[in-house]
């Protein structure tokens, strides 16, 4: 007999038996009526037809499976208004075959067996469907492989949050218990993370350039420690953003919002206090922060004659960039400054845009961020140093470990790579040809994937470390830039320079 690919759906009405135990037949009648009509009434305008009903439950077949995951989701979230009753509604795809008006085949099966699994006001689905569905469409997330009798296999299921309902990860529950879970959304500044911070982006749209900026602003972490909330994306998105070993919370930002308050709710210490804060667990007692641009000497290496660097209005400085709004050139001649936009200030005087100004020791530069310094220390490597704290912090406490460097192992805070040669000037030579070819930059020669490392120790004392056999770590106390070539220990406001990088030590206590 033919059979057809559809996608089967389950509904039905949790702890129906026991609220129902003491209704009237009447009573069941009018509730067992209201369900169907609820039913076909969101079921059949996507495709959906009513095949049986068993009780509480119904049974309708659907042509698509994503039409029959939107269906379910619309039924699971609108319920039976001005009831005590929620739904739940399970469902599998696969080859169907129909009789004298019953359905039958392991589509049905499948989902008749998983709707006794499924809590109430949730939407399970098996694989099968998961694999036919558009995904762009709907919210998905697994929920565990399951052995169902008479099917050889365990078969993977999975989830079709509500927009009302949030499951959040076992992972975010533990760090909210621990007062360990930092928010950030599109509106707030850049916090000062600990080493043991979890991490949540809400309101960024998974894989878009704003997310991956303000994820590139942050330290180094480990990626399971940082997630973002997400209805819907495309496969390619979500796969993307997790292969990078991210996690993911799937909700609306209004759901997620929900379910992280009554996870703070439920392990809130003060039961008198009213305001829910999440925050970052610990007490970091030293901020590292990515805090400016290191100038080494020209003619750098034999190959270098000059080069530049544009600061950012978040602090950060790059080879190039449209969106500069300070541009500093180095050469023999010395250290020049030039205004990009019209809000720059230096030493209380405006500074025009294209204007020229040759820096001196102890310059000021007010920008939108704040003041940026330009320090001259006693070096005969670096000509002078810009600082001014960026966005880009890390608070480490008693006992924390961090790395700096292009690469370093979390926690800790990645130096830019910053790829571009178009700042650099080079000397007339086949050297420096050699070396232009050979895609030299300033901070692939000067700074190491694992650089150096700093230490809380359990008495308070900070110590860094050189990490790397053949690229220096400096520190700058006091005016004096001295290289280090063993643990040496540091207080908060020294400096670390690590090639064209300045990193402080801003203390977290209150002064």
């Amino acid at each position: 007999m033919a059979t057809q690919t559809r996608t089967v759906v389950f509904t039905d009405l949790v702890d129906y038996t026991a609220k129902t135990a003491r209704s009237d037949r009447e009573s069941l009648r009018r509730l067992i009526e209201r369900h169907e009509v609820w039913t076909r009434k969101v079921c059949e305008p996507l495709g959906g037809r009513l095949a049986k009903g068993l009780g509480d439950a119904f049974v309708t077949v659907f042509p698509s499976a994503t039409d029959a995951l939107r269906a379910a989701i619309q039924m699971v979230e609108g319920g039976l208004a001005n009831t005590d009753f929620h739904m739940r509604a399970s469902l599998s795809t696969g080859d169907v075959q129909e009789l004298d008006g019953d359905i039958f085949g392991e589509a049905v099966t499948l989902a008749s067996a998983l709707c006794d699994r499924t809590p109430g006001q949730q939407i399970w689905f098996t694989e099968s469907t998961r694999r036919c569905a558009n995904l762009a469409e709907v919210p998905w997330e697994p929920v565990g492989s399951m052995k169902f009798k008479g099917i050889p296999e365990e078969v993977p299921c999975f989830r079709a949050p509500t927009p009302s309902t949030c499951v959040l990860p076992d992972a975010l529950a533990v760090a909210i218990k621990n007062g360990k879970l930092v928010r950030i959304n599109r509106d707030q500044p850049s916090p000062s993370l600990s080493s043991s911070a979890h991490v949540l982006f809400e309101g960024y749209p998974l894989g878009s350039t704003a997310l991956m900026q303000r994820l590139a602003a942050l330290p180094v972490l480990d990626p399971s420690a940082v997630w973002c909330c997400s209805y819907t994306q495309t496969p390619g998105e979500r796969f993307e953003w997790q292969a990078k070993g991210y996690g993911l919370v799937v909700g609306t930002t209004a759901s997620v919002g929900r379910a992280l308050a009554l996870e703070a709710v439920t392990h809130r210490t003060d039961p008198g206090h009213d305001t829910v804060i999440l925050d970052v667990g610990g007490i970091p007692l030293i901020d590292l922060v990515l805090a400016g641009v290191a100038l080494p000497v020209v003619p750098l290496g034999g190959v270098v004659s000059g080069y530049r660097y544009d600061l950012l209005a978040d602090g950060r400085w790059l080879n190039e960039s449209r969106e500069s709004v300070l541009r500093v050139e180095v050469s023999k001649q010395g250290v020049h400054a030039m205004g990009v936009s019209d809000a720059i200030v230096v030493n209380g005087k405006r500074v025009g845009v294209g204007s020229r100004h040759l820096v001196s020791p102890n310059d000021q530069f007010t920008v939108p961020r704040g003041v940026v310094r330009f320090l001259k220390p006693d070096s005969q490597k670096y000509c002078g140093l810009f600082v001014g704290d960026s966005s880009v912090k890390l608070g480490i406490g008693l006992g924390d470990r961090a790395e700096l460097g292009r690469s370093p192992n979390h926690p800790g805070i990645a130096l830019p790579e910053r790829a571009s040669q178009n700042n650099l000037k080079w000397v007339d030579s086949g050297r420096a040809e050699r070396t232009r070819d050979a895609g030299f930059t300033l901070d692939r020669a000067l700074v190491g994937r694992r650089q150096t490392a700093v230490e809380i120790g359990v008495d308070g004392a900070i110590t860094v470390t050189p990490l790397h056999s053949r690229l220096s770590t400096y520190i700058c106390q006091g005016g004096a830039l001295t290289k280090i070539d063993t643990a040496s220990q540091v207080v908060a406001d020294d400096l670390i320079v690590l090639g064209t990088n300045v990193i402080a030590l801003r203390s977290q206590l209150p002064a």
